[in-house]
């Protein structure tokens, strides 16, 4: 068998009874491990994960991305502060819906949390609050009975005790694995907030990357301030649907952070290492007569 460098300098085999055949050993391809590289929502780049940081926001365009429950409440709260409540509710399967139960037990192993909602208490540069925090990584934070009940139950508690209360909004809306039980969630929630706001207690919400469909049809736009990350998708019904029953284009923009500030819907669009800050400003402007 006859041996011969190609222009590429790579050594080929002749096979003398097919003298028109020549092969080639294959080139080895380099394997780049996947959590090196992400691509960013907000400006389509491949960023490096050590350029996004701890904080994980683009440098170019500002947005922010997803984060859990658990690592918003390291960069918002005092040190040690946060008082978990309402850990022993446990999710049901009201629909004997298919697969519904293994789903929410994978959740739990893969986040290490019981449902897709933190409530608790906790301070914020000393100010006394009553937080909750939607995990976007717990089947996309979506409300079904436990969550609207966590949240029912932290505005019912945040009103005894006569404190403000602050949630980061994160959902791609109702849960339709508990159907109806899903969307009876949005008026008990509504009820608990407005209950909260006759005993004239401040209530803020940051929306963030994406808070869609029930929830924001409900609690999340119900906020006495309502604040919201840099390009957070923000919106009830999905563009396609829309855009298929009003037979229109929508404008590129439309549903992002800073067109609902455009229009009214959002009072400041807050980036996510100045959030603690902010937060902590307006409850020492509104914190007289709650301790």
């Amino acid at each position: 068998m006859a041996l011969f460098e190609n222009k590429k300098g790579r050594t080929l085999r002749l096979n003398p009874n097919h003298a028109s055949d020549t092969t080639e050993a294959p080139e080895q391809k380099v394997e780049v491990p996947s959590h090196l590289w992400t691509k960013c929502p907000g400006c389509k780049r491949t960023l490096y994960m050590k350029e996004i940081g701890s904080l994980r926001v683009c440098p170019h365009c500002g947005y922010s991305f997803r984060i859990t429950a658990r690592r918003r409440l390291k960069y918002t709260v005092d040190t040690g502060s946060f008082e978990e409540w309402d850990t022993d509710l446990t999710t049901r399967d009201p629909l004997n819906f298919p697969g519904y139960a293994e789903k929410v037990a994978q959740n739990k192993e893969k986040t290490g949390d019981s449902e897709a909602v933190l409530t608790g208490r906790a301070t914020i540069d000393g100010h006394p609050l009553v937080i909750a925090v939607m995990n976007p990584n717990f089947l996309m934070g979506s409300l079904n009975t436990i969550v609207g009940e966590k949240i029912t139950r932290a505005f019912e508690r945040a009103t005894e005790l006569h404190l403000p209360v602050v949630v980061f909004t994160a959902s791609g809306g109702a849960r339709m694995q508990e159907g109806i039980f899903s969307l009876m969630q949005m008026a008990k929630t509504s009820a608990a907030v407005k209950k909260h706001s006759n005993a004239g207690l401040l209530y803020v919400t940051v929306l963030t990357d994406p808070t869609t469909g029930g929830v924001t049809a409900s609690f999340a736009m119900e906020g006495d301030i309502i604040l919201a990350e840099p390009k957070a998708l923000i919106g009830f019904a999905g563009r396609r649907v829309i855009e298929s029953t009003i037979r229109q284009k929508l404008p590129d923009e439309f549903q992002k952070a800073e067109f609902l500030q455009d229009v009214g819907f959002v009072d400041a669009i807050v980036e996510r290492a100045k959030l603690r800050d902010e937060l902590g400003n307006i409850l020492a402007i509104h914190s007289k007569g709650w301790n």
